[in-house]
This record gives structure tokens, C-alpha cells and sequence, in this order.
């Protein structure tokens, strides 16, 4: 029985955790839950599993919620640190979005505990802070993204001289045959369609531009020791290989499944064991085909942003990040073209300078003055 705390317990892989938490009742136990500001559905997740320790990180929600619930509620982002050291809890599923999740990511890793990561930002940001933290508390990432989760399943516990290359899958988003010379006028609702996956609005967007791929070739760097010259992308729209290893001798390994987020959520879970399960099986005859090609560049901007950042190193990739973040929320809120955003976020990258050795603090510093020029370069920008 592994006890289990999950920070984001209510959005999508919240969900998920909460589904197999019902299908493996013998085998795993949510002992502490986290949301942002969902007080409804936080309580409703609590209730049903019988947890005794919730926390909501916006005050005003915790203050409603808490003459509603009769365990411990905590609050703030200091709450999601406790939590996730809590001696109590065996594994962490970090499913927070954005940057919040990096101090629990931090704080769990210090206490020795598993990691079911969810929260991307918290390797983009911090990759190689969490590789020395985890080093140093004993900690272990097992990553749920469908792409690393794969990758995991395939190297894990291979030397590294063994791998010559690892390949991320991409499904190239809803703009895969569109003309590049089109994409001006494309509004959030199109761009929200995605045709494989359903996610958050933020990832989706980035899905376009391919940026959440290149933030996942950054991910990929940290979290399995490769060198950013190891890592390629390619465009398979099927989404059913998410990973592939080619080794020094020339032989090439696929890692498969059917596109289902509980399946690497799963597999976090119950490593280094697996256990058996319900969830959909591959029907390869059924497929029919499988098919790749490189990523256009026209359409996929992000990426080549991504690798600049990892290439720059520090801090960097934080205020990728975050300029990403702030970008995406002004196309949304239709105060951008869809075509602004990614040359915004570089412009931002390219003001940037790292400084010093990689803390906390400064990733957060950084974090800040890259949401602080983005926002004033998109309001000094004439309207289109």
C-alpha cells in the first residue's frame, strides 16, 4: 500500500489519480489532497477517499471551504511544502500547474520521496537544481508526461554510453497541413482543438507551436543525464509511439501504448513493479499505419525557441517559461495574433542574462522580470 499526497488533486490528472485510486483501493491510499481554488471539488475528493489533511493555495477559498470541512485544512503555497515532506506520504503526485510547483517538486525530492511529475514547469525551470537536490536527498523523479514516461520505461537503468540518441513524439497539433502563410488570423477556439489529447488551454496553445515539445526536449535533457544533442522530435500524429532509444549499436526501441494519461500516471505509480490493469489496449491491426516526418519550422516556432534556452542554460529556461505563460494568457484573452506569440517570448529570452549559480530565489527572480517584459512589451506594441 503506497500512500499517496497529490498536489492538483482537481484538475485533469488529478482526475486520473483519483480513477485508479478507486481501481487499485488494494494497492494505493490518497492521504493528503491539494487545489489551487476549487474548494467543491477539493472537499468531494476528500470526502469520498476519506482524507483527514487537505489545503487550498488561494486564501479566500480555504477561508470558505474551511467551516465545511472537519480535518486539518491548510493554505497557501507553504501548505503545498508541507504536504509534499510530509513523513506520512510515500509518493508525491505533483499535478500543480505552473511555477507553484516547484517548491514542493523541491521540498519532496529533499525528503527522499518519490515524485510522480506531473508540474513540467518544474524541470524546465529548475532541471538541474532538481537533479542535484534529488542526488543529495535521495529523492526519485518518475515523470507522467506521456513522452518522458516512456523514455523512462525504455533507459532506465541502461548506462548512458549505451544510448546514441532518444526520440520525443509529437502529434503536431491542429495546425499540422495548415498553410504556415494562413495562421495569422486563427483564433483561441481553433487553436484549442487539439486532435488527439485533451488538455489545459495553456499546454494545448503550446501544443501548437510545438514550445510544449520544446519544453519537454528540455525536461528530457535533466531528467535522464543526455546531452541536448541526444534529443530529437519528430511529428507522429497517431500520438500511439511516444518514445523511441536508439543505441550505439544501431538497434532502436518504441515504447507504445494508447494515448490515455492514466496509463504513465500508472506507471509512476506502481514503479519499479507493474501492476495489472483495465485500461485500453493497442489494437496495432486496427491502426493500420504509424507515420513520421520532421517538424516543419514554420509551424512549429517553439521549438527552436526551447533549444536557445537549454543552449543558454541558468535561467533561461525560466524565463522561457514564464514569458510563454504570459504570452499564451494575451492570445487567449485575444490581445495578441496567434503568429505574436512565440516571436514575443523569444524577444524576451534574447533581453535575458543569467547570473551566478542556480538557486530558488533566482529563478524566481527571473520568473518575475520575464512576465513583468513581456507585459510591457505586448503593451507597447500598436494594436493590430
Amino acid at each position: 500500500m503506497i500512500r499517496i499526497a497529490l498536489l492538483g488533486a482537481t484538475g485533469s490528472i488529478g482526475a486520473a489519480a483519483q480513477a485508479l485510486a478507486r481501481a487499485h483501493p488494494d494497492r494505493m491510499r490518497l492521504v493528503t489532497l491539494a487545489a489551487r481554488k476549487n474548494a467543491d471539488g477539493l472537499l468531494r475528493a476528500a470526502e469520498e477517499f476519506g482524507v483527514r489533511r487537505v489545503a487550498l493555495v488561494d486564501p479566500a477559498a480555504a477561508r470558505e471551504a474551511r467551516s465545511r470541512f472537519r480535518g486539518e485544512l491548510l493554505e497557501g503555497e507553504e501548505a503545498l511544502i508541507r504536504l509534499a515532506a510530509d513523513p506520512d506520504v510515500d509518493v508525491v503526485v505533483n499535478a500543480l500547474v505552473g511555477s507553484a510547483g516547484l517548491a514542493s517538486t523541491v521540498a519532496a525530492l529533499r525528503a527522499g520521496k518519490r515524485v510522480a511529475l506531473a508540474n513540467k514547469e518544474s524541470v524546465v525551470l529548475a532541471g538541474e537544481l532538481l537533479a542535484r537536490v534529488a542526488a543529495e536527498g535521495g529523492g526519485t523523479i518518475v515523470p507522467v508526461d506521456s513522452e518522458h514516461s516512456g523514455l523512462h520505461q525504455l533507459i532506465e537503468g541502461r548506462p548512458r554510453g549505451e544510448i546514441r540518441r532518444v526520440t520525443l513524439t509529437a502529434s503536431g497539433g491542429p495546425f499540422l497541413r495548415r498553410d504556415p502563410s494562413t495562421l495569422g488570423a486563427v483564433t483561441p477556439e481553433e487553436v484549442l482543438r487539439h486532435p488527439t489529447w485533451s488538455m489545459g488551454e495553456r499546454i494545448t496553445v503550446d501544443s501548437a507551436t510545438l514550445m510544449n515539445k520544446g519544453f519537454e526536449l528540455i525536461e528530457a535533457r535533466w531528467l535522464f543525464g543526455l546531452d541536448p544533442g541526444q534529443i530529437e522530435v519528430v511529428i507522429h500524429p497517431q500520438s500511439i509511439v511516444h518514445a523511441m532509444v536508439e543505441f550505439v549499436d544501431g538497434s532502436v526501441l518504441a515504447q507504445l501504448s494508447c494515448p490515455d494519461m492514466r496509463l504513465p500516471l500508472l506507471y509512476a505509480l506502481s514503479w519499479p513493479e507493474r501492476w495489472e490493469s483495465t485500461l485500453p489496449r493497442l489494437d496495432l491491426a486496427s491502426l493500420g499505419s504509424l507515420t513520421f516526418e520532421a517538424p516543419d519550422p514554420a509551424r512549429s516556432p517553439g521549438l527552436a525557441a526551447a533549444r536557445r534556452a537549454l543552449a543558454a542554460g541558468g535561467t533561461a529556461p525560466a524565463v522561457l517559461n514564464a514569458a510563454d505563460e504570459e504570452a499564451v494568457g494575451l492570445f487567449l484573452a485575444r490581445k495578441i495574433r496567434y503568429v505574436d506569440l512565440v516571436p514575443m517570448v523569444e524577444e524576451v529570452l534574447a533581453a535575458h542574462t543569467s547570473r551566478g549559480a542556480l538557486t530558488l530565489d533566482g529563478i524566481r527572480d527571473a520568473d518575475a522580470w520575464a512576465r513583468r517584459r513581456l507585459l510591457d512589451s505586448a503593451g507597447a506594441r500598436s494594436p493590430r
